[in-house]
């Protein structure tokens, strides 16, 4: 596998419905590989609207089966077409009164690699998704895939470091963070929380946002979607902060084993002395 890993993540507008919504990330899938990326991500819950800003059980209807749901099964045919890697975010049902906001991860020949379950669940004004969502209970996978090694850490996460670097020792050289934000509550800790998270887990972390609004609330999300190295650079430019936008750049896997070798922040740790962090 060569060590220019071509990546791709969509940050886009609702449509108003799932079958045009995830039409429309298909043809950026297309373009993206036309364009020779091996892996792809899309935003939170992608193939529907941010319905947490309101708390209505008539929204539990976006919710399907991971992985025998039909999104996940026409991503796959998806993948096998593209020959890419996907990250699908989407809103999962399990079994009666057992939800959770998961992504699905599928490699390049379209086989179904596993999931993972958001921890962390935020209920606050615009974002009450303790409504929906039971926590993620599968841990932090690490998945080997076509384009290497491949983690999953879902919005809100995002502002704990616990998971980062789990993800970061199970040996991810890159994570994609799928997110819905808006400019009022996070558009200072956007281009903040990430790079340093990269930083001190020493891998590429894609910072996917929604963008727009939408028409269950007056969340304005803000887009500015990026890839980040280890060293806490952006690679390229930022995302649109108004516009739907395909973002494809190279990420150079090699990276990883000069700055773990430079900064050694994996040697130093001190598990011996962090007993205290897990106690309730």
């Amino acid at each position: 596998m060569s060590h220019i890993v071509r990546a791709a993540l969509v940050q886009a507008t609702w449509t108003g419905d799932t079958e045009s919504m995830i039409a429309k990330h298909e043809e950026h899938a297309r373009e993206a590989a036309r364009q020779g990326a091996k892996i792809i991500g899309f935003q939170e819950v992608f193939n529907a609207p941010y319905f947490c800003q309101v708390q209505e059980p008539e929204h539990y209807r976006w919710a399907e089966p991971v992985p025998d749901g039909p999104t996940v099964r026409r991503m796959r045919d998806l993948a096998r077409e593209t020959g890419m890697v996907i990250v699908v975010p989407v809103f999962e049902i399990e079994g009666a009164g057992f939800y959770y906001n998961t992504a699905a991860v599928i490699d390049a020949d379209g086989s179904y690699l596993g999931k993972y379950r958001k921890h962390h669940i935020p209920q606050v004004r615009g974002f009450w998704e303790k409504f929906y969502f039971r926590p993620g209970n599968l841990g932090w996978p690490v998945f080997d895939t076509a384009a290497g090694k491949v983690g999953v850490y879902i919005c809100y996460d995002r502002h704990f470091p616990e998971g980062w670097r789990q993800l970061g020792l199970a040996g991810a050289q890159l994570v994609y963070n799928p997110s819905a934000t808006h400019r009022g509550l996070s558009s200072h800790l956007w281009q903040l929380e990430q790079p340093a998270a990269a930083v001190a887990n020493e891998y590429f972390i894609a910072a996917i946002n929604r963008v727009g609004r939408e028409e269950y609330g007056d969340n304005d999300f803000y887009g500015t979607s990026y890839f980040v190295d280890p060293r806490g650079q952006f690679v390229g430019d930022l995302a649109s902060d108004k516009e739907e936008e395909l973002v494809v750049r190279d990420l150079d896997f090699r990276l990883i084993d000069d700055v773990r070798q430079t900064w050694a922040f994996y040697r130093d740790r001190r598990p011996d002395a962090y007993e205290g962090l897990v106690k309730p």
